[in-house]
C-alpha cells in the first residue's frame, strides 16, 4: 500500500503541474533534433581537382544539372536544319506579270494602229492641195517609247529594248504563240522549288521548255529573255518556322538531373573538372555547413508537434489526464526513435537494408493498448517520416522511403491487429502479424524496384521481418506491465483482463450475492451502450459496472435481489439502521476495490454511482414511524456526486435496471416513461451538478437505454402450455 500512495502521489503532483504538457513538447522536438541531426548534416569533404577521390560520393538530393541540360539543348539546336518555305503564289505572280507584259505590248500595238488609222483618216480628208506627206504607221522606236509608258521604269530597266522591240514588231499571231508558250513555260517552273542556288538552273530550265515552241525564228529569243526573266527564287529561309522548330527541339531535351543517391565519383577515380563541378552544383564542395537542411528538419519537427498538440489537446480534454498521457507518448515515442537510431547506426557496415530488423512497431502497439487507437495510428505515421530520415543509407540529407513505407505498414498492422483482438494474450499473435505484413512489404518493394536480387537478399530480407516483429511483440509484453504500474494506467487490456468472471471479486459476488452479480450484469450491458452512444468509454462502463455493488457482498440479503425465499431483514429493523445498512454498500464497495488494489476509475464508479440521493423509501417509513421532524439529509448517500461520464451513466442504468425489474408488465410505453422520470429525478435532484455531462447527451442516453430495455423484456409469443399454466394458476 505504501508503494502504490506514492506513486499516486507522484502521479498527483505530475498531473497538476501547469505548464508540463509545454516542456515535454519542447523536449520531444528536442529529442527528434539531435536524433536526426547526423542524418541531415552535410558532409564535409576536402576535394581537389585532378586528384584522386579518398571516399566514394553520392548525390544527397535529385537537382538538375542545368550547364549539362544547356550543353545537351545546344547540341539538339545544332542537328536542326534550317527551314525553307516554297511561296506558292510567287508562281501566281510571275505568271500574272508575264501575262501583264504581252498584255501591254498588245494594247501598245492597237493604240499605234489607231493613232495610225486616225492620222490616215485626217489626210484623206483634206483637199489634194492641203494634203501633205501621207501618214505612216509608228516606228518600232515610238511604239517602245509607248510601251515604256505602261510599263514600271523598274521592269523596263531590266528587260532590254530590243526584247521589247522584237514583240512589237510580231504579228498577232505569233505574240500571242509567243505569249502562251512563255506563260505555260513560267507556270510550269515556278511550281517547283526554286530556292537561291537554283535560280540559275531554274531559267535554263524555262528556257529548255521554250526549245519546241512554233514562233518564229526572230523571237524565240526575246522569248527566252522574258521566260528568264519571269523566272525567280520562291523558296526562302522561315526565320519563325526555324526557331520555332529549334524551340520544339530544346523542349524535347529532357533535364539532366543528378539523381539522389546517384554515385559522383568513386573511391581512387580521378576528380575531373566536370565531376568538381558536379559537386559544386550539389553544395558539397562548402566547407561552411548550410543552413538549409537545419531549417527543413526545424519544420518537419514544427509539424509533428502541431499535429500532436492538437491531438492531444481534442482526443484527452481532461486536464488531469492529459500530462500523464502525454508524458507515456513521450516516453514510447523517444524508446522507439533511440532505438531507430541506434540499429541505424550499422549502415556503416554497408548494409543498407539493415532498418527492416527495427521492431518499430513496438511504439505503435504500446500507445494503442495505453492510450488509444488514434494516438497509435498518427505516431505510426510520425515514425514512418522519423525513419525515412533516420535509414537513408548513409547519404545525409536524403530520404530512404523504402523505409518509412515499411515503418509505416508494420506499425498499421500492429495497431489494427490488436483493436480486435485486445487481450495481453494475444500481443504475441499481433507480432506475428507485423511479421507477415514486413514480409509482404518487402517483397512488394523489390518487385516494384525491379531489381535483380539474389536469394540470400530474400532470405536475409525475410529474418529481419520476422525478427522485427517478434522482437515488437516481446519488447510490448515487456513494457506493458512498467507502463501500467508506473502510472497506474487503466489500459484496454486491464480492463478486459479484470472483465474475466474468474476474478476473485466477480466469482465473490456470483457466489454470495447471485442477484447482485445478475443485476450488475444488467447494467453492464446497458450502461456501456449509452456511454458508447455518447463517445463515453464504454468498455470502462461494463467492467466498472460489474464491480460497482460489490460492497453488497458484505450483506448481501439486506438487499431484495439476493432475497429469495426469506424474509425481508428491513421489516424488523428501524428505517434508520436500514438507511444505514443500504447506503454502506457504497463505501465498503469502495474499501473493498482499494483493498484489492483496483484501478482508481472503477473504485471511484462504486463510491459514487449513487450519488447523494435520497433513499425515498426508508424516508417515507421513518417520516412515518416518527413524530418529530425527519430530515431528508439523513437518508441520503455519502456521496461523492457523479465525476464523470461514466459514473452518471451508470448511476441511472443502476435505478433503471432494478425499477424496471420491479414492474409486473413492463411495456415500451413504461420503460420510456419510467427512464425519463429517473433522469430527471436525478436531474431537478442536482446529482449531475459535477460531472461534464450535457442534457442533449443525457436525452440520447434515455433514448439508448430504452432501446435496449425494450429489447430484453420484449413481449413474448404465448405457447399452449404456458396458457394452459396460467390458467390453472388463474383458477
Amino acid at each position: 500500500m505504501g508503494k502504490t500512495t506514492k506513486i499516486k502521489n507522484k502521479l498527483s503532483v505530475i498531473k497538476n503541474i501547469q505548464y508540463l504538457h509545454i516542456l515535454i513538447y519542447i523536449l520531444l522536438a528536442g529529442i527528434m533534433f539531435l536524433v536526426m541531426y547526423s542524418n541531415v548534416k552535410p558532409e564535409v569533404l576536402h576535394l581537389e581537382i585532378l586528384h584522386p577521390s579518398e571516399q566514394t560520393i553520392r548525390s544527397p538530393l535529385t537537382i538538375e544539372d542545368k550547364i549539362a541540360t544547356k550543353a545537351k539543348q545546344d547540341a539538339a539546336v545544332k542537328e536542326v536544319e534550317d527551314v525553307f518555305t516554297l511561296k506558292s503564289e510567287y508562281a501566281d505572280n510571275q505568271v500574272d506579270l508575264a501575262i501583264s507584259i504581252f498584255d501591254s505590248i498588245e494594247e501598245t500595238n492597237n493604240e499605234a494602229s489607231d493613232v495610225f488609222n486616225s492620222k490616215l483618216k485626217e489626210w484623206e480628208s483634206l483637199t489634194e492641195e492641203d494634203r501633205g506627206e501621207e501618214p505612216k504607221p509608228l516606228t518600232a522606236s515610238e511604239k517602245l517609247q509607248m510601251l515604256k509608258t505602261k510599263l514600271p521604269q523598274d521592269l523596263t530597266n531590266r528587260i532590254p529594248d530590243d526584247v521589247f522591240t522584237a514583240l512589237l514588231t510580231a504579228s498577232p499571231e505569233q505574240l500571242s504563240r509567243a505569249k502562251d508558250a512563255v506563260i505555260t513555260a513560267v507556270n510550269n517552273v515556278m511550281n517547283t522549288r526554286i530556292p537561291s542556288s537554283e535560280v540559275e538552273n531554274a531559267k535554263n530550265k524555262v528556257v529548255e521548255e521554250l526549245r519546241y515552241s512554233s514562233v518564229d525564228a526572230a523571237l524565240r529569243e526575246p522569248m527566252r529573255e522574258m521566260a528568264r526573266f519571269a523566272v525567280v527564287q520562291n523558296v526562302y529561309y522561315d526565320v519563325e518556322a526555324t526557331e520555332e522548330k529549334r524551340q520544339q527541339a530544346i523542349e524535347a531535351v529532357e533535364p539532366v538531373k543528378i539523381l539522389q543517391g546517384q554515385i559522383i565519383v568513386e573511391e581512387g577515380q580521378l576528380i575531373t573538372r566536370d565531376i568538381y563541378r558536379q559537386l559544386e552544383l550539389l553544395g558539397m564542395t562548402n566547407t561552411n555547413n548550410p543552413i538549409q537542411p537545419f531549417i527543413g528538419l526545424a519544420l518537419i519537427i514544427v509539424l509533428v508537434i502541431g499535429v500532436l498538440v492538437y491531438h492531444f489537446y481534442n482526443e484527452i480534454p481532461t486536464d488531469r489526464h492529459r500530462n500523464i498521457y502525454l508524458l507515456i507518448f513521450a516516453i514510447i515515442f523517444t524508446i522507439t526513435i533511440l532505438l531507430m537510431k541506434g540499429i541505424s547506426i550499422f549502415q556503416q557496415i554497408d548494409y543498407s537494408d539493415i532498418g527492416y530488423i527495427v521492431p518499430v512497431a513496438m511504439g505503435a502497439m504500446l500507445l494503442k493498448l495505453l492510450i488509444n487507437e488514434k494516438v497509435a495510428i498518427l505516431s505510426s505515421m510520425i515514425f514512418a517520416v522519423c525513419g525515412s530520415i533516420i535509414f537513408n543509407q548513409g547519404v545525409t540529407g536524403t530520404l530512404n522511403f523504402t523505409a518509412g513505407i515499411y515503418f509505416l505498414f508494420g506499425c498499421l498492422a500492429g495497431v489494427l491487429f490488436l483493436s480486435k483482438h485486445n487481450r495481453r494474450g494475444k500481443i504475441l499473435q499481433a507480432g506475428l502479424f507485423v511479421a507477415l505484413i514486413n514480409i509482404i512489404v518487402i517483397f512488394s518493394i523489390m518487385l516494384l524496384q525491379n531489381g535483380s536480387y539474389s536469394s540470400l537478399d530474400y532470405g536475409s530480407s525475410i529474418i529481419m521481418a520476422v525478427l522485427s516483429g517478434v522482437i515488437a511483440a516481446v519488447l510490448t509484453i515487456g513494457l506493458l506491465p512498467f507502463f501500467e504500474a508506473g502510472f497506474n494506467i487503466l489500459s484496454t487490456m486491464k480492463l478486459i483482463e479484470l472483465s474475466n468472471p474468474n476474478h476473485p471479486l466477480l466469482r465473490k459476488i456470483l457466489t454470495e450475492a447471485p442477484g447482485t452479480y445478475h443485476h450488475s450484469v444488467m447494467v453492464a450491458n446497458l450502461s456501456e451502450s449509452a456511454c458508447e452512444a455518447i463517445g463515453a468509454n464504454g468498455l470502462l462502463a461494463r467492467v466498472a459496472s460489474y464491480y460497482h455493488d460489490i460492497g453488497k457482498t458484505k450483506r448481501p440479503h439486506f438487499f431484495i435481489e439476493n432475497q429469495m425465499n426469506i424474509e425481508n431483514p428491513h421489516d424488523k429493523i428501524a428505517p434508520q439502521l436500514s438507511k444505514t445498512i443500504i447506503t454502506a454498500h457504497a463505501t465498503d464497495g469502495a474499501e473493498t476495490l482499494r483493498k484489492f488494489k483496483m484501478p482508481k476509475e472503477i473504485v471511484d464508479i462504486a463510491e459514487q454511482h449513487h450519488g447523494t440521493t435520497l433513499l425515498k423509501y426508508f424516508y417515507h417509513k421513518a417520516k412515518q414511524q416518527s413524530d418529530r421532524e425527519i430530515l431528508e439529509s439523513d437518508f441520503r448517500y455519502e456521496g461523492p456526486k457523479a465525476q464523470t461520464k461514466e459514473a452518471s451513466v451508470i448511476g441511472i442504468a443502476d435505478s433503471v435496471e432494478a425499477a424496471v425489474r420491479s414492474l409486473s408488465n413492463p411495456t415500451p410505453q413504461k420503460i420510456e416513461s419510467l427512464v425519463n422520470n429517473i433522469i430527471a429525478d436525478r436531474l431537478q435532484d442536482g446529482q449531475f451538478d459535477e460531472c461534464d455531462i450535457t442534457l442533449k447527451e443525457l436525452d440520447i442516453v434515455a433514448k439508448t437505454l430504452c432501446e435496449s430495455l425494450k429489447g430484453i423484456f420484449h413481449s413474448r409469443i404465448e405457447y399452449p402450455a404456458e396458457a394452459t399454466k396460467q390458467k390453472v394458476k388463474e383458477a
